[in-house]
């Protein structure tokens, strides 16, 4: 006997998405997280982040007017999007519509820390919240991930809040306006987005990255294209140096750098990378290691040979993005309903970086299906070469970059640097995931003049 079908310990996208799927389904279900229902995305990530970009789009646009169409004075107010997102994304990020949402669908909403407590008769799962303890068939961990803070000296003195002088991804979304300078620890996508965001609305800033480049994930051309658009937008990044203290001082604090040159901002944002909220959620008491970094999950998103457990989300090590969990919600509650799962893999696996330039990006990167031992071909079109780029004009960055396994002549990855680029990535997402034949890409129409005809562009130069 159990309390609940299932018991599922975190209500980001995923946890959100899987509670109310299996709720729909007729089973009962428990739903427990200590933060806002619906998790980062929504409140301190995806969403609101994205609206300052959309404003900062709208400036850089404003900016190009005096190449392209007249005149035109432009001056940046970050008051209105402060307001849409604390009006329109967040509710001033309050989750009782994601609450309401949830228990629409049947099930019960506990605020809380869960924990996983061992097994109780029967081996069924028991999971501990406060002083209460309930069991369940089946518990999904879904606890994502927080701002990591790595461990530089000095660091961890310094205040962190919104009127502090240190921010993450979290403070900058709550602040009212936009400092007068800001240093970006962390040239990953989030320091990048968040760097050129409030840089365009007047903001000083410099980006630290102490790899050899900014956005070491991505081809090593798409840093050199966001660098150069950084350069010209006035933004200053140091490249392949770490950062040895911060302190207060200057404008608010002092970073220094290990060659010993330094940088100083109004605020510090720490864009470092995201650290699993798995350390403590009884992980020992089921037989796991409690200081695992990742759960790794089969194609049922079952955790190990631990039968009941599984885990969707950021803590599975399948990238940290919102359609990597609300996909994986949707295979487990598929499986735990007993209807077909929609598992596809993730060779296709793709994301976007929505910096301006966009950078979309499917599958391996050249180096890595090198890595692999393919046998590649490579194909590239620059967006300025292509009709519609070279009519943009100004803002027109980019390249389309194809990786082809050329022994089975299929897409086994490619990346877009460009306007919209995120846009342009669904057609490339389809032909690695379907494994499209490049014949068949060179046979399809590309409507002219378009973007996207630069895929086809790229892969007519297949080399």
């Amino acid at each position: 006997m159990h309390d609940y079908d299932l018991i599922v310990i975190g209500l980001g996208p995923g946890g959100e998405e899987l509670a109310g799927k299996v709720a729909d389904g007729g089973r009962g279900v428990l739903a427990v997280d200590e933060r806002l229902v619906g998790g980062e995305c929504p409140y301190f990530g995806c969403i609101p982040s994205k609206i300052i970009l959309r404003g900062a789009d709208v400036v850089g646009e404003a900016h190009r007017v005096d190449l392209l169409a007249g005149r035109a004075s432009v001056q940046p107010d970050y008051g209105p999007v402060a307001t849409r997102i604390r009006d329109e994304a967040t509710d001033n990020w309050d989750d009782r519509v994601a609450v309401e949402r949830l228990t629409g669908h049947g099930a019960t909403f506990v605020r809380g820390t869960g924990r996983l407590a061992g097994r109780g008769d029967g081996g069924v799962l028991r999971v501990e919240v406060g002083d209460d303890t309930y069991t369940g068939a089946a518990v999904c961990i879904a606890t994502g991930t927080a701002p990591a803070m790595p461990p530089i000296d000095g660091l961890a003195d310094l205040s962190r809040g919104v009127g502090e002088p240190v921010w993450t991804n979290r403070e900058i979304l709550r602040a009212p306006a936009a400092p007068k300078s800001m240093v970006v620890l962390g040239g990953g996508a989030i320091g990048c987005e968040l760097a050129q965001g409030v840089a365009r609305f007047g903001t000083s800033v410099t980006v630290i990255e102490a790899a050899p480049h900014i956005l070491m994930p991505e081809e090593p051309e798409a840093g050199e294209v966001l660098l150069s658009v950084f350069g010209k937008e006035g933004i200053t990044v140091r490249q392949g140096v770490g950062v040895q203290s911060v302190a207060p001082g200057g404008d608010g604090v002092v970073v220094t750098l290990a060659d010993g040159s330094s940088a100083t901002g109004e605020k510090l944002l720490v864009a470092a990378g995201r650290r699993p909220n798995l350390s403590d959620v009884g992980l020992e008491t089921v037989g796991l290691d409690p200081k695992a970094r990742k759960l790794d999950v089969d194609e049922h998103m079952r955790v190990g040979d631990c039968d009941g457990l599984y885990a969707v989300g950021d803590i599975t090590g399948r990238g940290a993005f919102t359609h990597v969990s609300v996909w994986q919600a949707r295979v487990l509650a598929a499986h735990l309903v007993g209807a077909d799962e929609p598992y596809g893999g993730y060779h296709g696996l793709a994301w976007a970086t929505f910096t301006d330039p966009e950078i979309g990006r499917v599958g391996m990167t050249e180096q890595q299906a090198r890595d692999n031992g393919l046998s590649v071909r490579i194909g590239t079109q620059q967006l300025s070469s292509n009709s519609r780029g070279w009519i943009h004009g100004p803002g027109n960055d980019g390249f389309v970059k194809l990786v082809e396994d050329a022994d089975r002549g299929v897409l086994v990855g490619a990346t877009v640097v460009s306007p919209y680029g995120g846009e342009l990535l669904g057609t490339l997402t389809l032909a690695v995931h379907a494994e499209v034949p490049t014949a068949t890409l060179h046979t399809m129409h590309y409507a002219f003049p378009t973007l996207h005809r630069a895929i086809y562009e790229a892969v007519l130069a297949l080399e």
